[in-house]
């Protein structure tokens, strides 16, 4: 499938011919942070989260120990009151029993206190992780979202920090409670019977070998099935965002096998992580009875035999044993439940550990009142070790002037503008903005001076207003409606239901191509930049509507420093300048009459397009 179709500029990648093939991660950050591979170091990061709720979480682990104590009283008081109903004609049997019921009763308690707390504990560490995640996604750089598919990354903030958060709601109160548990239950059994205590052991051995087996079969098939997932919701993603071309080219039979395909995989991926780790209870359920069996044999002929043993202690081991075995079995079933987890958290702590885009440095300046020149000074810049990208690029737009960029496809258009807002840094040569070396510049002072018209405006689900005011959010509504008045989009708007309060679906679905573009530009009005980036905003539009467009493009442009991304020359004809690239290289200047005079290569371009009339 083709990758994102429609992407608004300064948010994607340049195109393959402009250097997507040849872009790589060095291009990005010299150096990066080491990768999560282990799950022990996964492990250790979750816990940084979980360790900063410390307070409750102490009160959760008071809570394990409680329940913990109160699960070895009953049995105990259970067996305790039995020999006292047979062997001491019913003394204090009453009195046991409702020990047993206090006991029991106080232990639902725990239990609840502890699922509450902890619960709340998962809720606020899975909270800041997401936080976090898309946070860190705001601070990486440009490219970094043109190798990946939007989807997949859709994924990493729903799907695999959601497996984090339904491990963390139980596995770490059952994984330290099955321990706790373990340890006090062979602690009490040695204490009544070492003998009765190593009949029970004897099943540990097989428990351990299938667990250990079982555990490694489905930690792999976890993460490939989270991997496959993710894969999954990118090619739904994107596909539905193509939908118009995929019909338009008759491949809805392609991409529905795509899907099947895909859909098979996780299909087989899940089917055998869940199997295998099916077994485990199949497994304890039966090294369950055979200890129940040991020792229910053994013991009776143990008593048989005139041992000190007694029903009431054979009933105590009946019942620590099925409680030896169920913290076994749930040690196993949450240690596959960890691994789940662990394989969603390695794709989180995988975007977090991506290099984010390059810190200013400590004596960058912020711009204020600027003019506007801009000047390239012989800059060149090249994605990765290729060729270069862009090759000794020099050209002055003074205050207020308009340029207009040409060329073929791959020519370096988009880059130079990448570059003009700091999203790539020249290899070599500077770019000025107003004689100050942009690189020593704030990045978001910079950009807060520039705004961008693009060929495919990107509008937000949100009302018109609320889109609008995206250019500038302190912006009042009289301001808001005086920008849309200057953008043209004032009347259309008062003629829609609601208007100015008319909620538009995603990338405004709904209204037409000419009146996404109309609120566009007024939202940049409303930033009021001083310098303008505009990609071929009248394409694809209906004569009428581009009229206006160019109307509220001439008002937007007037006494700001426009950058033009051209495609159809004819609306280039009263740019100041107009830079022809080819291979990264500029290879003509000058005005419109002047290149055209010049029968060059920008006189062929126009000669193709059947604007010269000759």
């Amino acid at each position: 499938m083709l990758k994102q179709l429609k992407e608004p500029f300064c948010y994607s990648r340049p195109s393959a011919t402009e250097g997507d093939s040849r872009s790589n991660e060095n291009s990005v950050s010299p150096k990066r942070k080491p990768k999560t591979k282990d799950a022990i170091g996964t492990l250790k990061r979750i816990w940084g989260y979980l360790i900063q709720h410390r307070s409750k979480l102490i009160l959760v682990v008071a809570m394990i120990v409680v329940s913990t104590i109160f699960s070895l009283l009953g049995p105990y008081l259970a067996g305790t009151a039995i020999d006292h109903f047979f062997h001491e004609n019913n003394s204090g049997f009453i009195p046991y029993l409702i020990w047993m019921a206090v006991v029991y009763a106080l232990h639902a308690i725990t239990m609840w206190l502890q699922n509450i707390w902890m619960i709340e504990i998962s809720q606020q560490t899975i909270t800041k992780m997401r936080r976090d995640l898309f946070n860190h996604m705001h601070k990486l750089p440009i490219p970094f979202f043109g190798k990946r598919q939007h989807g997949e990354l859709m994924s990493r903030v729903t799907n695999d920090i959601e497996n984090v958060s339904s491990s963390l709601n139980s596995s770490f109160i059952q994984l330290f409670s099955s321990v706790l548990l373990l340890v006090g239950i062979i602690g009490v059994m040695l204490t009544l019977s070492p003998i009765l205590t190593l009949i029970t052991f004897i099943v540990v051995p097989l428990m351990i070998l299938g667990m250990k087996w079982i555990t490694s079969q489905t930690g792999q098939l976890f993460r490939v099935q989270q991997r496959n997932l993710g894969d999954m919701n990118g090619f739904v993603e994107e596909t539905l965002s193509g939908q118009r071309i995929v019909k338009a080219f008759s491949q809805e039979r392609t991409v529905i096998e795509q899907f099947r395909i895909r859909n098979e995989r996780i299909h087989a991926s899940g089917f055998w992580a869940q199997t295998i780790s099916g077994f485990i209870p199949k497994l304890m359920n039966g090294l369950n009875n055979l200890s129940f069996a040991l020792i229910a044999g053994i013991g009776a002929l143990l008593i048989l035999e005139g041992s000190s043993i007694t029903i009431g202690i054979i009933v105590i081991f009946a019942e620590f044993s099925r409680q030896f075995t169920r913290p076994l079995n749930d040690l196993a079933n949450q240690w596959n439940t960890l691994l789940s987890a662990i394989a969603g958290a390695e794709r989180v702590f995988h975007i977090l550990d991506e290099e984010i885009e390059e810190a200013d440095e400590k004596n960058t300046i912020k711009l204020h009142n600027i003019e506007g020149k801009v000047e390239f000074q012989n800059v060149s810049f090249a994605y990765g070790t290729e060729s270069d990208a862009l090759r000794d690029i020099s050209f002055t737009a003074k205050k207020g002037e308009t340029v207009a960029f040409v060329g073929p496809t791959g020519a370096g258009k988009t880059t130079l503008i990448g570059l003009l807002c700091r999203f790539y840094e020249p290899l070599s040569g500077q770019i000025q903005i107003d004689n100050y070396n942009i690189n020593e510049v704030q990045r978001e002072s910079l950009r807060s001076h520039m705004a961008f018209v693009l060929q495919d405006p990107f509008l937000f689900e949100g009302t018109i207003r609320e889109n609008i005011r995206y250019g500038r959010l302190e912006a009042t509504d009289e301001e808001v409606e005086a920008a849309a008045i200057q953008a043209n989009a004032h009347s259309f708007i008062m003629r829609m239901k609601g208007s100015y309060e008319a909620r538009l679906k995603l990338n405004g679905a709904g209204i037409s191509q000419g009146q996404k573009q109309l609120i566009a530009i007024a939202r940049a009005i409303l930033a009021s930049p001083t310098i303008l980036v505009l990609d071929e905003a009248t394409s694809s539009i209906d004569t009428i509507t581009e009229i206006k467009i160019q109307e509220a493009l001439q008002r937007l442009m007037k006494g700001r420093t426009s950058f033009v991304i051209a495609h159809r020359l004819n609306t280039i004809k009263q740019a100041d300048q107009i830079i022809v690239l080819q291979d990264g290289r500029i290879i003509e200047k000058g005005s419109h009459d002047e290149l055209v005079r010049h029968n060059g290569f920008f006189r062929k371009l126009v000669k193709s397009q059947f604007v010269l009339n000759e």
